[in-house]
């Protein structure tokens, strides 16, 4: 893999997409100094400033009560609604922008990971919040992280955890903390759950704040017995008892590897050069070092299928489209087009969150992404088109490869491309399709 292969296979894992310019900056810098600057960036974020966090106000079911009419249920619903559209509008238009890019892209990732969907918190305030959790801790003592989104209000109302009492533990919480967020199958008893869910007791979610309250007369203070420890468990020491596990680090360089590496498993070799780096401080960031400085990870190319988000985000930076600039009919575009992906940010499927590989590369999801595509390269730039249109009709072809950072066409997907070299747009979508783009 020569400097350029390399470069531009670091950015399209640690971004959403690097244009041109960026691969010719980091093919100048060097891989190692794009490294670092990605996973220690300085200076401000100015994208990030660009789209600030939208500012919602109180939850509109806040001023309900027992006297509150029909209409004005209906009402605070549809304002909950409106919030939802409004930072699910602002999320997609901070990722086009965000200068720091893997900062970005390790948010998203703990999404998926802690899937938990505004469907059931109904709360877009509380959605925000568990955000500003990710890119608080998301990127230093995985425990830490643990602790918080043990006490996070929109992970307890997803997971019913403001349902458990002493009497009556509720297991959800206890149980996809050690399956799905730290552990994994296999590493865990019935017992652990169960003793789990009694630590985790006491926890409620005042709903017309939307904080997390801890309840002493709700909480099991009574010893527990978990992975053959017995003591007082609580919700901060079982959180840290679980990633005190020898599993927990293997668990969680398996599931960064899955989505910055390949989707097939790592070697027992590359596994424990990245769990020595994660080492006893638990550290995220030199675990995603270590991954990407691992010599198993240039061999990754071509192997990860882009998640429906990567895809249209990466799309909108590499075609010039600054979200915060187009009017309300464009806007309405893009939310359509994300709609109608199938992976609709702050909304995961289930706890387990959304599929991965090859289920994004079925037939009605190819339809999809041509019908997006379309859209994407209906409101690419000026700049961008002109730049299209300026290369030799028989470079065009080799112009759209570098537009949208792909190494090279196979000799099919260039048969597609090169009788529309004649239509800008067409060849924007058919690029925007290609099995090239898809797969990275």
């Amino acid at each position: 893999m020569g400097n350029r292969e390399a470069a531009a296979h670091l950015l399209r894992r640690t971004t959403f997409g690097p244009t041109a310019a960026q691969v010719d900056a980091a093919e100048r810098a060097g891989v190692d100094a794009t490294l670092a600057a990605l996973l220690a960036p300085t200076g401000p974020d100015l994208g990030a400033a660009a789209t600030p966090i939208p500012a919602l106000g109180p939850d509109p079911y806040a001023a309900l009560s027992g006297k509150s009419t029909r209409e004005q249920r209906q009402q605070a619903q549809q304002q909950r609604r409106q919030q939802v559209q409004t930072i699910t509008q602002w999320w997609i238009s901070r990722l086009v922008a965000a200068d720091h890019q893997l900062s970005e892209k390790l948010v998203f990732f703990w999404h998926g990971h802690w899937a938990t969907s505004v469907q059931k918190v109904k709360s877009a305030a509380l959605m925000l919040r568990q955000q500003e959790t990710f890119r608080r801790y998301g990127r230093g003592d995985f425990g830490v992280l643990v602790t918080a989104m043990v006490h996070d209000p929109a992970l307890i109302f997803w997971l019913d955890g403001q349902r458990s009492t002493r009497q009556a533990p509720n297991e959800n919480l206890a149980r996809e903390l050690m399956e799905l967020f730290t552990l994994g199958i296999g590493n865990y008893t019935e017992d652990d759950v169960k003793a789990g869910a009694r630590a985790l007791t006491g926890w409620v979610v005042e709903r017309t704040s939307g904080e997390a309250r801890f309840n002493q007369r709700r909480h099991d203070s009574e010893p527990k017995t978990i992975f053959g420890r017995t003591a007082a468990f609580d919700a901060d020491s079982y959180a840290d008892l679980l990633v005190r596990q020898p599993a927990s680090a293997t668990f969680l360089a398996r599931r960064l590897w899955f989505r910055f590496g390949s989707g097939e498993p790592m070697t027992a070799a590359t596994e424990q050069r990245l769990t020595s780096a994660y080492g006893a401080g638990r550290d995220v960031t030199a675990l995603l070092r270590a991954l990407f400085r691992d010599p198993a990870f240039a061999g990754t190319a071509g192997g990860l299928v882009k998640q429906p988000v990567e895809w249209a985000v990466g799309a909108m930076r590499q075609l010039g489209i600054t979200v915060t600039a187009l009017d309300g009919q464009s806007r309405k575009q893009l939310t359509n087009v994300a709609n109608g992906l199938d992976q609709v940010l702050f909304r995961p499927p289930s706890v387990g969150g959304w599929p991965a590989g090859t289920a994004w590369l079925t037939t009605s999801s190819t339809q999809a992404r041509l019908r997006a595509a379309a859209v994407l390269a209906g409101l690419a730039s000026t700049t961008v088109l002109d730049r299209l249109a300026a290369a030799p009709a028989a470079g065009r072809v080799d112009a759209l490869a570098r537009l949208l950072v792909v190494d090279r066409w196979t000799d099919r997907s260039r048969a597609v491309l090169t009788p529309a070299v004649g239509n800008i747009r067409q060849l924007l979508t058919f690029g925007l399709v290609s099995p090239e783009y898809a797969v990275h």
